[in-house]
């Protein structure tokens, strides 16, 4: 069980966020691939991210991830820093930049419980070359196993969040809140909810956020060192048949077999640009350096497939007709 104890400024502090972070999609995306949770609605997806992994040569790289983050009571909190907004570069910027102290103590925790990888102790000492490596795994995982996902995401997120904001405009902050019962249950000033230990969330007048995700099932998550700041990660709970069969989905299909003519990552770049993105917003969403979506977007531009034009300090890039027929086949 876990309890959170606050007073009526702390619900005034309350947050909900407005999108999902990108680093805990990926941990507990990560914990599911272990898992059989929730058969009926991540089933179709596991066999899918499982075979696209091998397709990829990424099996090893996720195994070793999810070592790091395993389907148990304790995983590192460096690994979601929070706070960095949706885009995947600036998690990662975050997770990289942890001091050494805290690598070291939070691997140390998680050694007791979960054999490490062999990588453990120069990331837990900070080596600068682990943790390039560490970013650059948690990138190419990314783009496999959450960046294909994206519109069912951001549709989940649309669905969850317009019943939640019509009830904290009537009713405030309490009538928020009652929109995530069963999850949390509202005791006078304390929220509880159903957890793998027992466990209390001080907020010390400091603000919680709720978090939505959509590969957390069954229970909220929180941070487990009190000092960070409070935040509580909650499920999505996308239904049963939101992944559609193989063949049948009218984009992530063709820019599969897309993926095979012109590489994986440049489709899915192509399959992206349906509205106009920066690079830095490509380079996000699908996980990968911004260097790479830089060379993709030009190779696509040149072949009359996407234009780029200047918009103030930034240049946006969008699908072109001669673009959106290839996708479609």
């Amino acid at each position: 069980m876990l309890r959170i104890d606050f007073s009526a400024g702390d619900l005034s502090r309350l947050r909900v966020s407005k999108e999902p972070d990108p680093m805990w999609e990926v941990v507990l995306s990560l914990q599911l691939l272990q898992s059989r949770q929730a058969k009926l609605a991540f089933d179709p997806w596991r066999r899918e991210v499982q075979t696209a992994l091998r397709r990829t040569g990424l099996t090893t790289t996720a195994a070793g991830l999810a070592r790091l983050c395993p389907t148990a009571a304790y995983f590192p909190d460096f690994l979601t820093p929070g706070g960095t907004g949706p885009e995947l570069e600036g998690a990662l910027d975050r997770v990289l930049s942890t001091p050494r102290r805290r690598l070291a103590e939070e691997l140390r925790l998680l050694a007791r419980t979960t054999p490490l990888p062999p990588s453990a102790a120069r990331l837990a000492s900070g080596d600068t070359a682990t943790l390039r490596r560490l970013g650059e795994a948690v990138r190419r995982y990314y783009a496999v196993a959450v960046a294909p996902y994206r519109e069912a995401i951001r549709s989940a997120v649309a669905a969850d969040r317009q019943p939640r904001a019509a009830a904290a405009l009537s009713h405030g902050a309490g009538g928020l809140l009652s929109t995530f019962q069963p999850e949390l249950v509202q005791e006078g000033d304390t929220l509880r909810c159903a957890y793998p230990v027992v466990r209390e969330l001080p907020l010390r007048g400091r603000p919680l956020t709720l978090v939505p995700s959509f590969f957390c099932v069954h229970r909220p998550v929180a941070l487990v060192d009190p000092g960070l700041p409070p935040v509580l990660v909650y499920p999505l709970s996308p239904a049963p048949g939101w992944l559609p069969a193989r063949g049948s989905a009218p984009r992530t299909a063709p820019a599969r077999a897309l993926g095979r003519l012109i590489g994986s990552t440049r489709a899915l770049v192509l399959d992206l640009l349906d509205e106009p993105r920066t690079t830095s917003r490509i380079a996000a969403e699908l996980g990968v350096a911004l260097a790479s979506a830089s060379r993709h977007a030009s190779v696509l531009r040149e072949a009359g497939l996407i234009t780029s034009h200047r918009d103030g300090h930034h240049v946006l890039h969008q699908r072109t007709p001669q673009g959106e027929a290839l996708l479609n086949g």
